[in-house]
């Protein structure tokens, strides 16, 4: 399998649904959606609902309304980029190669844009059209999954223990803990969604969250690896802007090196608890493996 020219289909399709479901700019409010649609639109890997629709095909079973359920998982993390990009967060300049929201809608636009994608998350997996055949109870537990990844125990928790920890002197716990809620959790729900979507038996379910954490953890070491050897061409923002904000990171505690083979032990450890799927789930397999060699 090459698993650029998979994650490149994958990414095209999931780019045309939300292409379809952003509201166009031409609509009232203007700059509301212009706004909007310039951060969603703005490229990236879509690693996120690429991993809810790959953990459903793991499972194998027909998935009503899949891709409006992956999608739900791109426009809380566009959201959380754009509040994480703000003057009172991470304060940055650059994101995706392009001007961060706030520098060019201002900040009080930059917020409702956030808040609007984060509301709209919620509105695409509960509406009938898009969702159509789904079992009204797995569709509520998807909503379940979705602000559980994304509330207070997990993605916006793990942003308040980030905050909280800058300028500390933290512990490798600590550091843990934060990114198990701010990267990880997502990450979680993702891969989770995609196997509710399916139909997934409770054993099946246990083996891809073991998955989704283990894999989770692995794209915050490579992220932090990357913020230290990366340029800014191949992230697309600035680099060092860790050790700038004053924040404890894995190479902090393990060195570039100790830190890549961390994140290699965590992707065969990912890897390990597939072994009760077959060759559905090799794209998951891959993935993982992607997670570690990226440049951004």
């Amino acid at each position: 399998m090459n698993i650029a020219e998979y994650l490149e289909r994958k990414r095209l399709d999931v780019d045309r649904f939300l292409d379809l479901v952003a509201p166009p700019s031409v609509t009232s409010p203007t700059t509301l959606h212009e706004s909007m649609r310039y951060s969603l639109l703005a490229g990236g890997k879509r690693i996120r609902p690429i991993l809810t629709i790959v953990a459903a095909e793991a499972i194998g079973a027909m998935t009503p309304g899949l891709m409006a359920v992956a999608c739900s998982l791109e426009l809380i993390h566009t959201y959380s980029l754009i509040h994480d990009d703000l003057p009172s967060m991470d304060n940055d300049d650059f994101r995706r190669g392009k001007p961060t929201n706030h520098k060019v809608y201002g900040e009080a636009m930059a917020i409702l844009a956030g808040d609007a994608l984060l509301t709209m998350a919620f509105d695409i997996i509960s509406r009938p059209d898009l969702m159509k055949g789904c079992d009204p109870v797995r569709q509520v537990r998807l909503v379940q999954e979705l602000a559980y990844g994304s509330g207070n125990r997990g993605m916006v928790g793990g942003q308040v223990f980030d905050i909280q920890a800058e300028n500390k002197d933290i512990d490798l716990d600590t550091l843990q803990t934060i990114h198990k809620h701010k990267t990880g959790m997502l990450i979680r729900a993702a891969v989770r969604m995609g196997a509710v979507a399916a139909g997934a038996t409770d054993r099946q379910l246990d083996d891809l969250t073991g998955y989704a954490e283990d894999i989770g953890l692995a794209f915050q070491i490579a992220d932090d690896v990357l913020n230290v050897t990366g340029t800014r061409e191949e992230l697309g923002k600035n680099p060092n802007t860790d050790a700038e904000r004053g924040k404890k990171t894995y190479p902090t505690f393990y060195g570039v090196d100790g830190a890549r083979k961390l994140a290699d032990d965590c992707v065969s450890r990912a890897i390990t608890r597939l072994l009760s799927f077959g060759p559905p789930a090799d794209p998951l397999r891959e993935i993982a493996r992607y997670i570690t060699a990226r440049k951004n």
